[in-house]
């Protein structure tokens, strides 16, 4: 059986909706459609914010974004900003609440809340949201696009946007899939594409391995060999079983992951005690002669990882400054202030937030996010090359995006 309707919008998650929801509110007469792989839509949505759904930030900047040109990605973040966005979810009946980190989140604190705000939405707008359904092949024909799915439903549309996702938590259906359509409609991606947002792991027997719960504020840097900093974040650290993880961690792994495939020498190094470098602390222990180790760092670094980073350098968090060795003191202040990490690896696409990499601006009409390869079809969302860091950045690129390609297309 073959469906025509006007426009089918491949993908179900935040940039898919969005676009389905304003083309459906600038062209109430045409036939809208969103077809969708997963069961249920929106799986990104519901576990995103620890089940609470970061729906932006309250302050958005295209320094807060990796990937394709900041020029370009504020072109379109401008089109739908915070506080459209705000007065967009306050319009469907999600008030959101500011946090201390700046984050908005909705008052209800239940990313479901906001999932449901959005289907209802799509529902008043007539649109039709098809899933499970995955769409396999793409075709252009004399009518626009031939769309063809596993099921054998085929729909002919005069144009389609591509709202796939990238490859990151593919349980929720964004498997990378979406990359092959574009491609085979004219695209080409970018030459590495990754997991971004993501926990990394260190080897099993590093001894941040062994202080697993353990939460801190600590400072990750990557730096180059010869120590210059590349890019650094200071947040709440947590120290795992695998390795690392927390919000600094899985900020900086992007930055690491990139310039280490560019630059194998790259390193990433760690401060346990982010207000202290090496000289700040090297003075401040040597003011106080008289006092351990304990005495001196124990309001500012848990037990645990006070004793194993003395045990690593051979001194005791018992001794008093003045009877450590010059060398074992300055052995020590280097492992709390400047701890390069021998980083094995990445959780992988199952844990990642977001994919670093895709289809590159360039290809993309920034005024519609109509494609430049291939007339009739636009693009919206993760499936672009553009990721942020966390704390909403990536769902307002989601909201700018499908807002743009919806009220284009």
């Amino acid at each position: 059986m073959v469906s025509e309707v006007d426009v089918v919008i491949v993908g179900a998650g935040a940039a898919g909706m969005m676009a389905g929801i304003w083309a459906g509110r600038n062209n109430p007469g045409k036939k809208i459609i969103i077809v969708d792989g997963a069961k249920k839509p929106g799986a990104k949505i519901l576990v995103a914010g620890g089940g609470r759904c970061n729906v932006t930030h309250y302050k958005i900047d295209p320094d807060d974004y990796a990937g394709s040109s900041r020029n370009a990605i504020k072109k379109v973040l401008r089109r739908f900003d915070v506080n459209k966005t705000i007065s967009f979810f306050q319009e469907i009946g999600i008030e959101l609440k500011r946090e201390e980190t700046g984050k908005l989140f909705p008052v209800t604190d239940k990313a479901k809340t906001v999932l449901q705000a959005l289907l209802s939405e799509l529902h008043k707008n007539n649109i039709s949201l098809i899933h499970p359904l995955r769409v396999e092949k793409i075709i252009r024909c004399d009518k626009g696009f031939n769309l063809s799915s596993h099921s054998g439903d085929k729909f002919i549309a005069s144009k389609v946007i591509l709202a796939t996702g990238g490859k990151s938590l593919p349980k929720s259906g964004s498997d990378g899939h979406g990359y092959l359509l574009a491609k085979s409609l004219g695209h080409t991606l970018t030459p590495r594409i990754f997991p971004s947002l993501v926990p990394l792991t260190l080897p099993n027997d590093h001894f941040i391995c062994s202080l697993s719960g353990v939460t801190i504020p600590a400072s990750l840097e990557v730096q180059t060999a010869n120590g210059k900093v590349l890019k650094s974040f200071t947040d709440s650290t947590l120290l795992t079983h695998f390795g690392l993880s927390g919000p600094s961690v899985l900020n900086i792994s992007r930055y690491y992951k990139s310039h280490k495939m560019e630059q194998a020498d790259s390193k990433l190094v760690i401060n346990f005690l982010p207000e202290f470098s090496f000289q700040k602390l090297q003075k401040y222990l040597l003011e106080q002669p008289h006092k351990s180790i304990s005495s001196l760092l124990g309001d500012w670094l848990p037990d645990r990882l006070l004793k194993i980073l003395c045990q690593e350098v051979n001194v005791s968090s018992s001794q008093q400054i003045d009877q450590i060795p010059k060398q074992k003191r300055k052995a020590f202040i280097k492992i709390v202030t400047q701890c390069e990490l021998p980083v094995s690896g990445d959780r992988g696409f199952k844990y990642a937030e977001v994919t670093a990499g895709g289809v590159p601006l360039d290809q993309i009409n920034l005024k519609t996010m109509e494609s430049r390869k291939c007339h009739g079809l636009y693009l919206c969302g993760e499936i672009c090359d553009v990721d942020g860091r966390i704390g909403g950045f990536n769902f307002q690129w989601a909201w700018s995006s499908g807002y743009t390609a919806g009220i284009s297309v």
